[in-house]
């Protein structure tokens, strides 16, 4: 039997979006705060739209990504992705 395989727990528009706010909001990027995790998670949703983006932009995979693994896998994962607009509460 293969090993279970890691896997994450929320879609991957919730996990980008939570990028994108953090990367607004915290000290550690562009924002202003010192600890920004609560305001992360109260505005993540406001950037699920720019997730959806991100992953649109990267749904055809570079001829880089191509040398180094099977593209209509890729696609097809990425389009799952897309497809999985559902938020996690948390």
């Amino acid at each position: 039997m293969a090993a279970e395989q890691d896997r994450a727990l929320t879609s991957p528009v919730e996990r980008i979006a939570r990028a994108l706010a953090g990367h607004a909001l915290s000290s550690n990027a562009e924002g202003d705060m010192a600890s920004a995790a609560e305001a992360v998670d109260a505005s993540w949703p406001e950037y699920s739209d720019a997730a959806l983006a991100v992953l649109r932009t990267i749904r055809e995979p570079s001829a880089q990504m191509l040398a180094v693994g099977d593209g209509a896998i890729w696609e097809r994962m990425i389009g799952a992705a897309i497809e999985d607009e559902t938020i996690t509460e948390s």
